[in-house]
Order: structure tokens, then C-alpha cells, then sequence
């Protein structure tokens, strides 16, 4: 099977409430995307990353695989996020890779990035709730999460974005040595992902991006709160000081 143009990654845990509708919803609207770039012969493929589900996540994205050739998945068997994504990103063949989020699956998003991508305006495109023009309709808590998140990793890493985690865009074998030496996961691969390309003179190209979820978070936030301190502390300790994993 020839390689596709566009790899989109979608990590998922305990998703079977929405996975087939929000995947379906994705792939019918690949031709918008298409016609939209002038590009009908595009090829995309579509990684569904499920990582520990206690419900029949699993088992339902190996059913959807079977439905549609565009589709792949693997079972990581554990719930982590940043480790089902970089999986995902380095089995992916396309040309660019999408990271997309199962409750967002943003076409607009999708076609901005790739026209960035394809006309080599950058090499990385970070979509952004936080940054003038984005539209961020989650509730409070989560939106001060961000902000207070983000200020962590401008006073620990000299981070000057406004937004790490969630939708993000960028050529493969550009950032596949990036993604590699990544050492972080769980919640903060992908700001570990932003921040290296950043520090290692990759353009980082921020778009506003209109958020609202289909569903609550699968994973309770204030659970995810020591983990996120790890991480910040371990991805100062490697990144900025150039201490041992």
C-alpha cells in the first residue's frame, strides 16, 4: 500500500461514547478538506492510539479499522497519552502528521495546517486556545488550568507560546528527531514536543483555534495535577540544565 500524504494521530481512552460518530464525522469531511486546497488527490490515514480503556474502546477502533481502509489502531495497554502519541507519531508514514483530539477532530484546524505546511511556511503548526482570536468555550477551570500551566512553563523553560497541548501540525521527518528525544509523558509529551522544536530553531507557527468539546474529560484534572509537576520539574531538569532523564 502506497504511503499516504497525511498521517492524523488520535490518542483515545474510554471513548466509545462518541469514537464512531467523531471518526465518521472526520473522514467524510476529508473531501472539504481537499476541495478546500485545491488538492482532491490527497491521501490521509488515521491512527487511533487507545491507550488502557476500561471500556470497549479497544475493541470498537479494531471494528472501525476493519470498516474503513483509512483507518489503523493499536492498544498501548496503559492510560498515557503522551506515550500513545508518540507511538502514533512514529509509526505514522505521511508526509505531515496531525495530532487531533478525538472530542475536537477540527477540520478547520486540519485545512489551515496544511496549508502552512504545504506552501513550507513553517514546520511546525500549533493551534491555539489562548492566543488572540481563539475562541475557548471549555469551562473556567480549565481554561485558568491552561493559563496557569503555560506560566509555569514560561518562568521554567523561557517558553514564549501560548499554547502547548492539543491540536498541532508538523512535518514528519523534520520532527521525528525532536519526537525521539522527547523523555516526558502522560500529559506533558506534547508541550516537551513544542518546547524542544522551539529551542532547537524550528519555526512554531500559532493559530487561533475555536475550542468546544463534545464531552467532559475522560480523565478527572485535579488527578492529573502531580503528574504535571513531575513533569514540568523533569522537563526542566533535562531541557534547560541538561540533567539525566
Amino acid at each position: 500500500m502506497s504511503a499516504p500524504d497525511v498521517s492524523i494521530v488520535i490518542p483515545v481512552y474510554n471513548e466509545e461514547g462518541i469514537l464512531r460518530e467523531a471518526l465518521t464525522e472526520l473522514l467524510d469531511g476529508l473531501d472539504i478538506v481537499r476541495n478546500a486546497l485545491g488538492a482532491p488527490d490527497l491521501r490521509f490515514e488515521v491512527i487511533i492510539a487507545e491507550n488502557g480503556s476500561k471500556d470497549r474502546t479497544a475493541e470498537l477502533a479494531a471494528h472501525l479499522a476493519t470498516e474503513r481502509d483509512e483507518v489503523t489502531t493499536f492498544s498501548l495497554g496503559e492510560a498515557n497519552y503522551g506515550k500513545a502519541l508518540r507511538r502514533g507519531i512514529l509509526e505514522a508514514r505521511g508526509t505531515w502528521v496531525i495530532c487531533e483530539e478525538i472530542d475536537l477532530c477540527d477540520l478547520d484546524f486540519l485545512r489551515r495546517a496544511l496549508e502552512h505546511l504545504r506552501h513550507r511556511d513553517c514546520d511546525m503548526v500549533v493551534g491555539s486556545k489562548a492566543m488572540k482570536g481563539a475562541s475557548d468555550e471549555r469551562p473556567v477551570f480549565r481554561r485558568v488550568a491552561t493559563r496557569v500551566i503555560n506560566g509555569m512553563l514560561w518562568a521554567a523553560l523561557d517558553f514564549r507560546g501560548t499554547d502547548t497541548h492539543g491540536l498541532k501540525a508538523f512535518h514528519r521527518e523534520t520532527l521525528r528527531p525532536v519526537v525521539e528525544a522527547c523523555v516526558i509523558d502522560r500529559d506533558l509529551f506534547s508541550s516537551e514536543l513544542v518546547i524542544r522544536a522551539g529551542r532547537g530553531g524550528l519555526h512554531v507557527l500559532e493559530i487561533p483555534i475555536r475550542l468546544h468539546e463534545k464531552r467532559p474529560p475522560a480523565i478527572n484534572l485535579v488527578k492529573r495535577v502531580p503528574n504535571v509537576l513531575r513533569g514540568i520539574a523533569k522537563m526542566t531538569r533535562v531541557i534547560r540544565f541538561g540533567g539525566k532523564p
